[in-house]
C-alpha cells in the first residue's frame, strides 16, 4: 500500500539501454509523471548528463562532480533532485531510470540512508518498486562471464573493477519485477536464462516489454508477492533465500544450501574456491573461518569473479553489537541456529550452479571443513593456520577470478 502523503517512486535498471529507455518512454507519456536519467559515461571525468522529462518537457543539463564516481551522483544530484520533484505541483509519480552501470540496491540503500538536508528522501518518496529489464538473447551469457564493466565501457568510475556478471546479478535478484526487451535465440536459452531467474529472484513476475504500459507496470507492482523487497535495503546477516525458489534441477540449473556448525580451514577453503568459479552462476553467504573466529566474511560470486568480505564479528565474538542493535530478521536466525558453544557462528552459502555437479560443490565445501581432530585443537591452535584471506582486512574486495580472493 503507497503512503497517500509521499510520491511513489519506480525505479527502472538493466543492462540493455534500450529496453530500458523505451519502458522509461512509456512513463514519460503518462500524465503527472516525472522521469528522471542520469547519463553515466563520463562520469569518470566528474561529468554527468542529466535528463528530466515532466509534463511533455525535456530538461537536459550537464552536472559537474568534484569526484567522479557514482556515489557522489547520487548523493549530490539525485537525492536533492528528487526531493525536489517530489515537492513540485502536479508530480504524483517519480521514475529513476538508471544507468546500466548502477545496481538498484546501492541507489536503494542511498534512499534509506543518506539525508538531505536533515532528513531522508523517503520522507517525500516512497520507492514503489524496482524493475529489471533483461535481454533473453544475451543475459545469462553476461551473467556467467567474467568481463570487466570496463572492457565494454560501462564502468561507473576510472577505478570501477566490478564484473558484468556482478552488476547483471545483482540487479535481477534486487528487482520486483523482471521486464524482458528482446527474445532469446533459441529454446534453450530461452529455458535456461528463465531456470536461472527463478532461482536467482523468485518472487520477482517476468514480463514482456512489448504492450507494456505504465500504468500495467505499476499495476503488477501492487500485486507483486509481499516477498518482495520494494527497495528494502539488504541485510547481508539476514536470509538468503526470499520467495520459494524452485528446489528441483530445471535444464541444468540447481538450487544448492550448504550449511554446517564447525569452521573452515583457512587453506583449504581457499582451494575449494575453485569449484563455484566453473559452471556456478551465483553464490551469496556467510562463512566462518578457524583462523578468525570472531569476524562474519561474506563471500559473493557471480558468473567468473568472486569477491570476499568482512561483516563484522558474530553475535557471540567478545566485540559484538548488542541484539538490540541489529535487525530483527539478523537476531531471529542466529536465535534459530544459536550453538551452545559457538553461538551464530556457522556455515551458510547458496549456490546457483548451471553447469556444476551439486554434489561436486557440496563435497568440495565439506572437505574444507575443521576435521575432528582439527576441532579438538581449538583456538589458539586455529590462529596459527596459515590465512590466505588475511590480505582483505576489513574491506568488501571484489575480485575476478579466484586467484585474487
Amino acid at each position: 500500500m503507497i503512503d497517500q502523503h509521499r510520491v511513489p517512486l519506480v525505479l527502472i535498471g538493466g543492462l540493455p539501454a534500450h529496453g530500458t529507455r523505451h519502458l522509461a518512454d512509456r512513463f514519460a507519456d503518462e500524465p503527472n509523471t516525472a522521469v528522471v536519467y542520469h547519463d553515466l559515461r563520463d562520469v569518470a571525468d566528474g561529468v554527468v548528463h542529466r535528463t528530466v522529462r515532466v509534463h511533455g518537457t525535456a530538461d537536459t543539463a550537464i552536472v559537474r562532480l568534484d569526484h567522479g564516481c557514482v556515489s557522489c551522483t547520487l548523493r549530490h544530484d539525485l537525492l536533492p533532485l528528487l526531493r525536489r520533484l517530489a515537492r513540485t505541483a502536479g508530480v504524483d509519480r517519480l521514475v529513476c531510470h538508471l544507468d546500466r552501470a548502477l545496481e538498484p540496491d546501492r541507489v536503494c540503500w542511498e534512499l534509506h540512508r543518506t539525508p538531505v538536508d536533515g532528513e531522508t528522501v523517503l520522507s517525500d518518496v516512497e520507492i514503489a518498486g524496482v524493475v529489471t529489464v533483461l535481454d533473453p538473447g544475451t543475459w545469462l551469457a553476461d551473467a556467467t562471464g567474467d568481463d570487466l564493466l570496463a572492457e565494454r565501457g560501462w564502468h561507473g568510475a576510472g577505478d570501477d573493477g566490478r564484473t558484468v556478471a556482478q552488476v547483471a546479478l545483482s540487479q535481477v535478484e534486487f528487482a520486483d519485477v523482471l521486464v524482458l526487451a528482446g527474445h532469446a535465440p533459441d529454446p534453450w536459452t530461452a529455458a535456461r536464462t528463465g531456470a536461472v531467474c527463478a532461482r536467482v529472484a523468485p518472487s520477482a513476475p517476468l514480463l514482456d516489454l512489448p504492450g507494456l504500459t505504465g500504468d500495467a507496470l505499476l499495476l503488477t507492482l501492487a500485486e507483486a508477492p509481499r516477498t518482495g523487497r520494494r527497495g528494502a535495503p539488504v541485510d547481508p546477516h539476514g536470509a538468503l533465500v526470499r520467495g520459494e525458489p524452485p528446489l528441483d534441477a530445471d535444464c541444468g540449473v540447481e538450487l544448492t544450501t550448504f550449511s554446517a556448525q564447525r569452521p573452515f580451514h583457512p587453506g583449504r577453503l581457499y582451494d575449494a574456491l575453485d569449484v563455484l568459479l566453473d559452471g556456478v552462476v551465483r553464490t551469496r553467504g556467510r562463512l566462518w573461518v578457524a583462523s578468525r573466529p570472531d569476524s562474519a566474511l561474506w563471500l559473493e560470486s557471480a558468473g567468473g569473479g568472486l569477491g570476499l568480505a568482512v561483516l563484522g564479528p558474530w553475535l557471540d565474538a567478545p566485540d559484538s553489537p548488542d541484539w538490540d542493535e541489529v535487525t530483527d530478521e539478523r537476531s531471529a536466525l542466529a536465535s534459530l541456529r544459536w550453538h551452545p558453544v559457538w553461538g551464530d557462528r556457522a556455515q551458510e552459502l547458496v549456490v546457483v550452479s548451471h553447469l556444476a555437479d551439486p554434489r561436486d560443490i557440496r563435497e568440495a565445501l565439506s572437505g574444507a571443513l575443521l576435521t575432528d581432530a582439527e576441532l579438538a585443537e581449538g583456538r589458539e591452535a586455529w590462529a596459527a593456520y596459515p590465512d590466505p584471506f588475511a590480505h582483505h582486512g576489513e574491506h568488501p574486495v571484489t575480485t575476478t577470478g579466484k586467484d585474487n580472493a
